[in-house]
């Protein structure tokens, strides 16, 4: 049996969600949580590993569920009528009244679903208040402050200028072996009714650090020491730089991971994971 688990954290008192020995995750936390449950020890496949920091509304995973655990789940079925639907309440009370990790729902996963390799794209959100802003404390976990005014609309021109598929070796963190090329679906930025600076940042997949390269090179537009062509230069140039500031995992979440039709599901996952084992 495959579960799927809709999640959200507020990722600022975890170091990340990988399971790391010694350190408080958000999948070691989810995990023990789990393990209370359905007991044996359950690992939690996800769309998307965010870093230390960084936050999500949005995120996805799955569970495999062997006959023991489903016989446990199963079990509930004379209080609960779908168990696998109750999951995610049982998780919650498990969790802390005001825990900083939720999953808000749980359901029967289609045929060939994997939450990783079944994903098409992934959203980000990264939110900026600069001095036209002004600072909310009551936001401050949530919220990058940059001491600038910035200029919103040639900072969209350039995320726009960068969208489609390229090598964005000059906006990731190098890791070996792993390819740099992605598609940059949309990169836009707008002031949000609060009058915050918000980008939405959608792709097929993102290398390490890369949103928040991004999101760096266009706060460097709005302040006036980059222009528009620059972030393209420095993209074509493929190679890390020092022309930008990689911004503070703070301001960004990841609000939604996106899935073919159900029909759809395995051969998404099989074509995703034969393009892994090429890179």
């Amino acid at each position: 049996m495959r579960i799927r688990l809709d999640i959200a954290y507020d990722g600022t008192h975890f170091r990340g969600w990988a399971r790391q020995p010694g350190l408080r995750t958000v999948q070691g936390t989810l995990e023990e949580a789990l393990a209370r449950i359905v007991a044996g020890a359950p690992q939690l496949t996800v769309a998307g590993r965010t870093d230390a920091g960084v936050h999500a509304s949005g995120q996805v995973a799955h569970l495999d569920l062997d006959e023991a655990q489903q016989a446990r789940l199963a079990a509930s079925r004379r209080s609960e009528p779908d168990p696998v639907e109750a999951l995610a309440r049982r998780i919650r009370g498990v969790l802390s009244s005001y825990s900083d990790v939720t999953v808000r729902r749980t359901t029967l996963a289609p045929d060939g679903f994997d939450a990783r390799f079944s994903a098409v794209w992934r959203r980000y959100a990264y939110r900026i208040a600069d001095d036209v802003t002004g600072y909310d404390p009551l936001r401050r976990e949530f919220t990058t402050t940059v001491r600038a005014a910035l200029d919103v609309a040639a900072m969209d021109e350039a995320a726009r200028s960068l969208r489609g598929l390229h090598d964005f070796a000059a906006y990731c963190k190098p890791r070996e072996e792993a390819t740099t090329i992605r598609t940059l679906l949309e990169f836009d930025w707008r002031r949000d009714a609060e009058g915050a600076i918000v980008a939405n940042v959608k792709a097929d997949a993102f290398c390490h650090s890369m949103v928040r390269a991004l999101v760096g090179a266009c706060v460097a537009v709005g302040q006036g020491r980059l222009g528009t062509e620059d972030v393209v230069r420095l993209r074509e140039a493929a190679t890390r730089t020092s022309e930008f500031a990689v911004l503070a995992a703070r301001g960004l979440v990841l609000t939604e991971v996106g899935y073919p039709e159900p029909a759809l599901m395995a051969a998404r996952a099989e074509q995703t994971r034969a393009r892994r084992d090429q890179e």
